[in-house]
């Protein structure tokens, strides 16, 4: 551990990303308690998942409900487990912590964290930010943006576990009226293909861990939605986009997978018996939920929409800085087929005349934590730091009040 070292700690609703800033990739770990039918009496957390030998019918117990941290049983539990030294032993009594919370966090949800932090894990130093504004600070300091060059204005888009969120930054603050939030994230595209498939195939309704893996595997963005539906109605081998997902059995398969149609599955004994789902235009039907919530009844605008629609809220001379520094960063980010298919529909209702990138960086989970270790070795992170000794002398209200983003 280096001397000036400090730990980042992207507490997102789903994973948690975590690790010393002199570390080069953070450990990403489920935040939440799951338990298993097949082992009813040990709840496992975090990453312990890992050592169940059944993970069919696992039931999650989540911090986060909606995206805010409101069960601190769990979230305790989970911290304990996070900072034990089976996963990343720290001594916070001389490592300040970088720690995120939502945009929008309740006042509330805020004191109690501040609370238990300088409670419960003796914390010297602590910094709290949201993890949109750790990835514009990694946008606007990234090694792409040499000093002389470096983007004014960007726009994050963070599609995250509950919620997308679009926020415009013009020279490093947020522009808070132009925030735009549509409740569409990784959970409902989850739930919504749990929801499918026990409807069309196989009662999947207990099996949020193995769909997730499901949707994971196999989802992509369309690129032209009424062409790709026109091939899902095809027969195979017409149809390109039809696909077998052999389910997880947990004796050889940890982790199921995607093949043809009527592929065989060679090196798998019992490869007749294996359990399939066939998935057709779910494949691109899930992810289109973002560009139209209104698919499953969210009356809001879908994410092209909405970043124009937060863009035009901005002064007028910013705009064309943030057309031009668009970056999509959270889980759903991943799936093949987003960035160009947010670029080309935001050009879509973009004026002529501005130019429009829109830049997906190679890992959108883990670029947040990316920019808080960006952060922990700049000017601004000690004077945004919390010391125990104000905490000690004003309480939390007056921490929380002070150091309001």
């Amino acid at each position: 551990m280096g001397d000036n070292s400090v730990f980042v700690l992207d507490n997102g609703a789903f994973y948690a990303k975590l690790g010393l800033s002199d570390e080069n990739e953070p450990k990403t770990i489920l935040n939440c308690i799951t338990k298993a039918k097949s082992e009813r009496r040990r709840p496992f957390i975090g990453n312990q998942i890992e050592e169940c030998r059944d993970a069919s019918g696992l039931f999650y117990i989540l911090c986060c409900q909606r995206g805010y941290l409101v069960n601190w049983d769990v979230q305790k539990t989970v911290w304990d487990y996070l900072f034990s030294p089976d996963c990343c032993p720290v001594q916070f009594a001389e490592t300040p912590l970088l720690i995120t919370e939502p945009l929008f966090n309740f006042g509330s949800i805020q004191e109690a964290m501040l609370e238990i932090l300088y409670e419960e894990y003796d914390c010297d130093a602590v910094c709290k930010s949201t993890a949109v504004d750790l990835a514009a600070f990694n946008y606007t300091h990234s090694e792409y943006a040499e000093e002389w060059n470096r983007p004014l204005a960007c726009v994050v888009v963070e599609m995250g576990f509950s919620f997308t969120h679009i926020v415009p930054f013009v020279k490093g603050s947020k522009v808070k009226e132009a925030i735009r939030r549509i409740d569409v994230g990784g959970k409902v595209l989850t739930n919504h293909l749990k929801e499918i498939i026990s409807y069309r195939q196989l009662n999947v309704m207990d099996e949020s861990y193995v769909i997730n893996q499901v949707k994971e595997d196999s989802c992509f963005v369309s690129q032209n939605f009424n062409e790709d539906m026109r091939i899902a109605r095809k027969r195979y081998p017409e149809n390109t986009i039809v696909r077998e997902y052999v389910l997880p059995d947990y004796t050889q398969i940890r982790r199921g997978f995607l093949r043809k149609p009527n592929e065989s599955t060679d090196g798998v004994d019992g490869g007749e018996e294996l359990q399939t789902v066939r998935l057709g235009n779910e494949r691109f039907v899930i992810p289109e939920i973002l560009f139209h919530p209104s698919d499953v009844g969210i009356q809001q605008m879908g994410v092209p929409e909405a970043i124009v629609d937060a863009i035009n809220l901005c002064p007028e001379e910013t705009r064309p800085h943030l057309f031009a520094n668009i970056v999509v960063c959270g889980g759903c980010a991943l799936f093949p087929g987003m960035q160009s298919r947010v670029e080309r529909d935001v050009r879509a209702l973009a004026p002529d005349e501005y130019e429009v990138n829109v830049k997906v960086p190679e890992n959108p989970i883990t670029y947040a934590w990316h920019g808080g270790k960006r952060y922990s070795q700049s000017l601004s992170f000690m004077k945004s730091c919390m010391s125990r000794n104000q905490y000690e002398e004003y309480g939390t209200r007056h921490l929380v009040e002070k150091y309001d983003s």
